[in-house]
């Protein structure tokens, strides 16, 4: 599997996150539910992630 794309993270990536301003970006749960919050951005669950 993927890891998150945060650095100093090494937890599996579970979520895409599409952002309108910068790359797509794939991090782990955590992250998600922390940069999922700003306006814009789209958290899609990765399929056969472990949420």
């Amino acid at each position: 599997m993927r890891e998150c794309t945060e650095d100093e993270c090494d937890r599996e990536a579970a979520v895409l996150l599409r952002i309108p301003w910068a790359a797509n970006r794939v991090v782990c749960a955590a992250h998600a539910r922390v940069l999922g919050q700003r306006d814009g951005i789209v958290a899609d669950p990765l399929e056969n992630a472990d949420l």
